[in-house]
């Protein structure tokens, strides 16, 4: 048996459910469930159209009576049975657990906080409780709210809606509601309007900047009525304020953190999914701007699983977890085709240098040296559709249209000279072909054994560093950044490094918070005319030989390929 979320629209009522009669009458249950979300997971099993309710017939009318009001349910938390489950000893557990649940939302926060303080994780509490992570989640974001909310809460003069969208505000925030909310002249907003009060349209304080005010060249707007000053103009305001967080990300890890971790603006941290730790023990900074300008720094947290982890590490592991790496696996995987690409349309014009990798690989051996072509595998259809444009690509078929040429046979340049390891069954005549080299000049069969080398050359492989790096391999005459290069990255750092060095120091501190999506259009925009770059002739570092990363992070195999063997080779 599993927790699941399901839509409510792929549930229904099982023909066989134990109550006959009641079933939609649940009109002491709408209140409870309005106020305060489902509390107990529906028993649902799998039927050929979706899944029935075997157990919360009136929890499902309950929420069905929502939906249509509008509340906007529409993921259910449900136990889906498997084969051999008995529905009613497990009805009787959760009724058992749910029991033992407080019903006030503070009563339940103050429950789930003790258990956070004994070391408890969230998963723990909702096992514990027979409830979602999603409810223990919410009723800790409580603690995010100041004294007087909670107060006026529990003496019943807040809605649980009103309660629930405060726990996203600031304390800041919170203060002011909380003004409006005491005045006698003015309104504090609820529901939707609460919601827009918070996160649009909002003013922003002086108090706020982390930069010196002398440095901001807009208006600044005084309350005749109060002390608040606040800027005129939010672009400009943060303009500044990015350029602040940047230097102020810098400075922590000039002080020696692990890693800062910059949120998205407006993206809400939670404190009960993390735990103080130590900078010697892996401790991190997490730097959270609001919407409202206001930047917080959390120093010495760590994910309260990561934490786990490093305490009681898995059988196996060593405890501290390895970085996240600069780059997925598809751009791991997009980079090597690449730069294989080029490399191996360099080689055949330096017939020493292949005939010398030949003597080396017999010698030696390779992941190859069977011998088959390289099959140049793509993780994907759009990588694959890439590396086709790749003019390397073009540049190659015509030197196999020459060597086949040599070799007396067809001239046509599809499919590969040296077979793939796949094509079993199939192999060109040893005796014909060694014939056919007797008639030819020495020079032609070096283009021939130069041809195969490059052919055979495995993609990804240390060998290809070394090569881009001996032979001087410019990448930019073969490749140029695509959309599928920037589908693929992802990293924000890295990003905002790239943008940085497309398109300068100042705008990439300024756009520092902005998304990935939008750092990127700005270097798309540098490369295509459309912005003026600072650097026009812009390629990626990971294009280089050897390759280079923008973090310290490391994750990039080539690179550290490259510190394994480059030292044979100064």
């Amino acid at each position: 048996m599993k927790l699941q979320h399901i839509q409510l629209s792929n549930l229904k009522t099982a023909p066989l459910n134990v109550r006959k009669k009641g079933g939609k009458d649940i009109s002491d249950l709408l209140p409870s469930i309005r106020a305060q979300g489902l509390l107990q997971p529906l028993l649902v099993r799998p039927n050929c159209e979706g899944f029935e309710v075997v157990a919360g017939q009136r929890r499902y009318h309950a929420l069905e009576k929502l939906a249509a009001e509008g509340s906007g349910i529409e993921a259910v938390p449900c136990l889906v049975m498997e084969a051999g489950d008995d529905a009613k000893a497990v009805e009787a557990s959760l009724a058992e657990n749910i029991a033992r649940l407080p019903m006030d939302e503070i009563d339940q926060y103050k429950a789930f906080a003790a258990l956070i303080r004994q070391g408890r994780g969230a998963e723990d509490i909702a096992a514990h409780f027979g409830i979602t992570e999603r409810l223990v989640g919410q009723r800790l974001a409580i603690a995010n709210l100041i004294a007087p909310i909670l107060k006026a809460y529990q003496g019943g003069d807040l809605h649980p809606s009103t309660l629930r969208i405060l726990t996203m505000a600031t304390k800041t925030q919170q203060k002011a509601w909380w003004a409006l909310y005491e005045s006698e002249d003015e309104h504090a907003p609820e529901g939707h309007r609460l919601k827009s009060w918070l996160f649009g349209g909002e003013q922003i304080l002086t108090t706020s900047a982390l930069f010196e005010l002398s440095e901001y060249d807009g208006a600044l707007i005084s309350d005749l009525f109060g002390e608040e000053v606040y800027f005129d103009n939010p672009e400009k305001f943060w303009t500044l304020q990015n350029k602040a967080i940047a230097a102020l990300r810098q400075a922590r890890l000039d002080e020696g953190w692990a890693e800062v971790v910059l949120l998205d603006t407006g993206e809400h941290w939670r404190s009960w999914e993390h735990v103080d730790t130590a900078k010697e023990d892996g401790g991190k900074v997490y730097i959270v701007p609001s919407r409202n300008g206001e930047v917080t720094v959390y120093e010495g947290q760590l994910p309260r699983k990561e934490a786990e982890r490093r305490l009681k590490p898995a059988e196996g592991e060593t405890g501290a977890s390895a970085p996240k790496p600069e780059i997925t696996k598809a751009m791991q995987n997009y980079l090597d085709v690449h730069r294989h690409a080029a490399v191996r349309a360099t080689l055949p014009d330096h017939g020493g240098i292949a005939l010398r990798l030949a003597v080396a690989q017999i010698i030696a051996g390779s992941e190859l040296w069977e011998v088959h072509a390289d099959p140049q595998k793509t993780a994907t259809d759009e990588i694959g559709q890439s590396l086709a444009a790749n003019k390397a690509e073009e540049r190659f078929a015509e030197q196999r249209r020459k060597v086949r040429g040599y070799l007396g046979m067809d001239g046509a340049a599809e499919g590969t000279l040296v077979y793939r390891q796949h094509d079993w069954g199939k192999s060109h005549d040893l005796h014909a072909v060694f014939a056919r080299l007797l008639t030819l000049e020495d020079s032609a069969v070096l283009e021939v054994l130069a041809f195969v080398t490059a052919e055979t050359l495995p993609s990804g492989s240390a060998m290809v560093e070394v090569l881009g790096k001996l032979l001087g391999v410019d990448m930019a005459a073969f490749w140029s950044p695509d959309e599928t290069f920037f589908d693929l990255m992802r990293d924000k750092e890295a990003i905002n490094a790239m943008l940085g060095e497309v398109s300068g120091k100042a705008v990439a501190e300024g756009n520092i918070t902005a998304t990935a999506k939008v750092q990127k259009k700005i270097v798309v925009d540098c490369i295509s005319g459309a912005r003026k770059p600072a650097k026009p002739d812009w390629h990626p570092r990971y294009m280089q030989f050897p390759m280079a990363s923008y973090t310290k992070r490391g994750g990039l195999r080539a690179a550290e390929d490259w510190k394994t063997v480059g030292k044979f080779y100064r």
